[in-house]
């Protein structure tokens, strides 16, 4: 599955997926064959960081 290219539209599709289907971003990753060091790269173009501890992008 391709992910969302929009930074505000992936920030919405991910911070989604990691609340309702998945437990970490790498299990996100692992499950859905995405690459992690682009999202976090495309969601920090528009400020925003993964945090562990809430699972989600803030």
């Amino acid at each position: 599955m391709s992910l969302p290219n929009d930074p505000a539209i992936l920030l919405s599709y991910v911070n989604t997926q990691l609340r309702d289907n998945f437990p970490t971003l790498d299990e996100m990753c692992r499950s859905l064959c995405a690459d992690k060091e682009d999202i976090v790269s495309k969601l920090g173009t528009i400020g925003y960081t993964y945090d562990p501890n809430t699972n989600s992008f803030k």
